[in-house]
Formats: C-alpha cells, structure tokens, sequence
C-alpha cells in the first residue's frame, strides 16, 4: 500500500496551481523561428547571438531541444518585430501559423547555426558597429524553450530602445512546469559554458562594458559561473560591470556565499524583488527555504547585509500587470522597460541619492521602488515569465507528465 509522502502533496498543489493560471490551448507552433522570405514595412529587427548548452534538436524545425549538449553550440537569429501600429508593449506576439505574418508576428529573417569562431568573429563584428560597445548578456528562467528564449530576448532589447549587442545564454530547459528539477540540476551542468562564454566576450577588445540579466532560475548558473570565475582566475573580468538579478529563485544563503566568495573587486548587483511573487512562493514551499526574489529588503537581516554589500534593491511589490503569477513584471510593464533602456543610454546609474529610476517608477506605476545599498550599474532589465500563455503546452501534455512524474515521488 502506497503511503501518504508529504513532499507528494505539495507538488500536486503546486502543479495544480501553476496550471490553474495557464491559457489552455495555446501550445507553441513548431516552426516559428524557420525564417520567412522578408518582413514589412515599419517593422524592427533585433540581432541576436546565441551560446547554449542545448543539444541540436531531431527536428529541425525546432534547432535546439531540452536535451544537455556535451559542447557547447553557437547562433545567429534575426528577428522581425511587427510594426508599433500592431504591437501590443511588454508581449511576444506568436504566429499562429507558420509561416508567421510579419506584419503581426514576431518572426526570423535569419538563423543560422555557427561554430564557436564564426560566432565570436560575428560578434567581434557586431561590437564595432555598436555606438557603445555595450554588451547585454541574457540567461533565461525555468520552463523556457529555445524559441521562448530567443523571442522574449527580442522583446526585450526592443522595447528598451538600449543600444548593445545582445548576446543569449541558453540552457537545457525542458519547457515544461513539471521538469523543475531537471531545469535545476541544468543550472549547474551549464556553470562551466557559461563562464567559458562570458571570458570569452570580455577578451574581445572591442567590447567596452558587458552587463548580465538573468531571470528566476537562471540566476542560479549566472551566480555559480561568476563566482568560478573569480575563484579561478582571482578575479571576475573587469568589463563585467553590471549584474541584475531578476526574480532570483536562489537560496538567499547560497546568493551570500557566492557573492562573499567573489571577493572585490566585483561587478555591481542590482537586484529586483517582489514579496508577491506568487512562483517563487511556490519555490519556497518546495525548497523550505527563503528565495532571494522574494525578501523584503527593508527587513532585518537583509537591509543591513545588502547596505553592507553594497547592492541595490528595487522592491516591486506594488506593481501590478498582466501577470498573474507576478514573476514576469518587467517583461508586462513597458513603461520600466523603457525607462530602464533609457538609463543604459545615456550611462546612468541607479543610487539612491538622487532621483532616479526608482522615482520614476513611483510615478508611473503604482508599486513602490526602494533602492537599498550604493549606488550600481543598471542596464536593461525585463525577466521573462515563468508562464508565457503564449508559449506552454496543452492541457493533455500536462495530464501526461503530471501521472509520469508524480508516480516517482509517492514513498512505497
């Protein structure tokens, strides 16, 4: 007879509860990144690297799986953004067929597999042509596939008018709600590449500064390569200046030893949090311990760690979108995405002696923005969503893997 585990009841819960807040039905086309012939009139396009430890996929349509890749691989994806005309601010507006209207969906012009020189010499290419030589390095959240990655980033970089190159980091996530260990444990398998990556884009003398955005999970590997980083080579790579950690799902614990043992120097930390973040609740209760995205910075003992650290906070807790997970706020609030990009383009910094970005959100937005700690590099900053509606599975895959997966957790 099979007993009672509790860890098996809450993970019926918190599937239960992440699927309750799913649009049913609106599975991914396959296809959406093969490029289409041109786009349209008024249309933007957004250039982006891609580094990942994702294998090729089978089918081709889809170019990277889920799957862990032994070497890292290398990309190029130009992406079409239809006109402002038909665009709805802070969304990835899927083709509901393929191939995708570029006058209303976010479709390719251009993706093409790379070897690691041919990508390193493109970016070389692209870092010159920048007004700036600034570099924004993206790392995705948990339950994103490669094409959520590659479309989110678009959307990113476009709504924020910030002028870098934009390079993304993609590792093996599943995609799916119910592979959460899975996407954790490819956290760590993609520390090495990822550090591999960034020393590498800083030992191109082209680039002047590079900043990093990472989202939910993908803290966690952001966390680990640079900490490696530091304890491999005495020191993280000086044109690292920015770090912004959006919706950390990381062990506060294991966020202070990481920071701790990348000694000083060390790049400025901005990060974003949300007492009501309704995933990383959920992460909470599953972990049993504290998630850095989620702390009230104007409690003890973290106001005082992070005014001894000198990292500043934006406590968003107030604000409110379409999010109804409240993990995807920047992504759903164009007017911070904006006024993030504008930051970045004119060289500011986020402090909290002057009236700056945070202020700016007050007026704005109804939510209301702390910055705790020294001031620090801010650079585009816009997580992606745990959930995108646009992007999950059906109903019937959920019920599929819901019985495979909850069959390993009951105690015999």
């Amino acid at each position: 007879m099979v007993s009672p585990n509790p860890f098996s009841n809450l993970l019926r819960a918190m599937i239960l509860l992440i699927i309750s807040f799913c649009i049913l039905g609106c599975a991914t086309v396959e296809g959406a990144l093969i490029p289409v012939e041109a786009t349209v009139p008024g249309a933007s396009k957004v250039d982006i690297l891609v580094a990942t430890t994702r294998m090729r996929a089978t089918d081709p349509k889809q170019f990277f799986s889920g799957n862990r890749s032994p070497e890292p691989s290398f990309a190029e994806f130009l992406v079409s953004i239809p006109p402002e005309a038909n665009r709805r601010q802070g969304e990835v507006q899927w083709p509901r067929r393929v191939p995708g209207n570029p006058a209303t969906d976010f479709v390719t012009l251009k993706a093409e597999i790379m070897s690691r020189a041919q990508a390193m010499g493109r970016f070389h290419q692209l870092v010159r042509q920048g007004p700036q030589r600034r570099v924004l390095v993206f790392i995705h959240g948990f339950n994103n596939r490669f094409d959520d990655a590659v479309f989110r980033f678009a959307q990113i970089i476009h709504d924020a008018g910030a002028p870098v190159v934009p390079v993304l980091f993609t590792w093996p996530s599943r995609g799916r709600v119910l592979a959460y260990g899975y996407d954790q444990e490819s956290n760590t398998y993609s520390r090495n590449a990822l550090e591999s990556t960034l020393g590498t884009l800083a030992a191109d003398p082209a680039v002047g500064e590079i900043s990093i955005l990472a989202h939910s999970m993908g803290n966690l590997v952001a966390l680990e390569a640079l900490r490696q980083m530091a304890i491999r080579d005495g020191h993280i790579a000086h044109k690292i200046r920015n770090v912004l950690l959006a919706a950390p799902d990381v062990d506060v614990d294991l966020f202070r030893k990481a920071v701790l043992d990348m000694g000083k120097p060390r790049p400025a930390f901005t990060l974003f949090v949300s007492q009501d973040d309704r995933a990383l609740a959920i992460s909470r209760r599953v972990w049993g311990t504290v998630r850095l995205g989620a702390v009230n910075p104007e409690e003890e003992p973290y106001r005082s760690e992070l005014e001894g650290t000198g990292i500043t906070v934006l406590n968003l807790s107030g604000l409110r979108t379409g999010d109804s997970l409240n993990h995807s706020k920047f992504a759903r609030s164009p007017e911070v995405v904006r006024m993030i990009g504008q930051e970045l383009i004119k060289g500011q910094t986020l402090t909290d002696s002057r009236i700056g970005l945070g202020d700016r959100i007050i007026q704005v937005t109804t939510g209301a923005a702390a910055a705790v700690g020294t001031a620090a590099g801010l650079a585009v900053s816009a997580p992606v969503a745990i959930i995108d509606p646009q992007t999950r599975d059906t109903f019937g895959s959920y019920a599929d893997d819901l019985g495979r997966n909850l069959s390993g957790t009951l105690a015999p």
